[in-house]
C-alpha cells in the first residue's frame, strides 16, 4: 500500500485539509502531525492492517512535504514527537521518498527499548540498514521477546553469522535453564539446516 492508497482508505475531510495545507506551506506541518490523534482518532483502520488511523493521517502529512523539506523534518517531528509520533514516522518511511539517510532514526527507534518501535524499525525501512546492525537488531527482538514475523525480508537476509549469534544467545539460556522463543529456535533450526545442506552440495 502507498502512500495514496493510505490516503484514500481514511478519507477523512480533516485529513485531506491538513495534506492541503502542509503542500502550500510545509512548516504547518508540525502543529497538524501533533493534532491529528485528536482529529482522526485511534481506532484501527479498517483496510490497511497494521494502521491505526492517527498513524495514516501523520503518514499522509509526511507524503504531502515536498521532497527537498522531507528528510530534515522527518528528523524534526521524530526528535521531538511522543511516541506514537514517532512510531508513525518509522511506519511512514518505506511510504516515502527517503534513503540511507534516515539510517539514524531506525538506529535510535533500534536502541529503545520500546517493542513498537524496534519492530517498525526492523520493517521495509531496515532495508537501508547494514548487516551487522541488522543482525544486532533482530538478536534484540530475541532477547526482548519481539515477536520475529514482524522483520521484514528476514528469510532472505539472515545468514551464518546471525545463526552463530542465535546459537551462541540459546547456549547462553540452556546454561541458565531456559529455553529460546519458539520463533527464534525455529529461525535456528532453520539456518543450521541449510548451511549443513550447502555443505554437503560442496
Amino acid at each position: 500500500m502507498d502512500a495514496q492508497e493510505l490516503l484514500a482508505v481514511l478519507d477523512q475531510d480533516w485529513v485531506m485539509e491538513a495534506c492541503a495545507e502542509v503542500r502550500r506551506r510545509p512548516e504547518a506541518v508540525g502543529r497538524r502531525f501533533t493534532s491529528a490523534g485528536r482529529h482522526v482518532g485511534r481506532a484501527p483502520l479498517a483496510g490497511a492492517p497494521g494502521w491505526r488511523a492517527d498513524e495514516a493521517a501523520r503518514a499522509s502529512l509526511l507524503a504531502a512535504l515536498p521532497p527537498e523539506d522531507l528528510s530534515a523534518r522527518l528528523f524534526v517531528l521524530y526528535a521531538e514527537g511522543t511516541t506514537e509520533e514517532k512510531l508513525a514516522v518509522l511506519k511512514a518511511l518505506p511510504l516515502l521518498p527517503v534513503g540511507a539517510e534516515v539510517v539514524p532514526l531506525l538506529e535510535d527507534a533500534i536502541r529503545t527499548n520500546d517493542a513498537r518501535l524496534l519492530t517498525a524499525a526492523l520493517g521495509p525501512a531496515a532495508r537501508h540498514l547494514d548487516q551487522a546492525t541488522w543482525r544486532q537488531a533482530v538478536l534484540k527482538c530475541v532477547f526482548t521477546g519481539v515477536p520475529l514475523d514482524g522483520v521484514d525480508d528476514l528469510g532472505e537476509r539472515a545468514d551464518a553469522e546471525l545463526a552463530a549469534m542465535f546459537a551462541g544467545f540459546a547456549a547462553e539460556r540452556a546454561a541458565a535453564g531456559r529455553t529460546m522463543p519458539a520463533d527464534a529456535a525455529a529461525l535456528l533450526d532453520r539456518l543450521a539446516t541449510g548451511h549443513l545442506h550447502r555443505q554437503g552440495e560442496v
